[in-house]
């Protein structure tokens, strides 16, 4: 069976953010804004998504 996957893309800019919340975004593999990652969909990415929910929008 294939792998859930879940696209998360930057839509909002880091200036301003907590530094915490910057890391978050780099673990999760985007740079600028509207750069783009496919990522495994476990609990793990969810939780990073979902701390920095304000600044991402995922697909999928």
């Amino acid at each position: 069976m294939a792998q859930k996957t879940v696209k998360v893309t930057l839509v909002k800019s880091l200036i301003g953010t907590k530094q915490d919340h910057r890391a978050t975004v780099r673990g999760l593999g985007l740079r600028r804004i509207d750069s783009t990652a496919t990522l495994e969909d476990t609990p793990a990415v969810r939780g990073m998504i979902n701390k920095v929910a304000y600044l991402v929008k995922c697909e999928g």
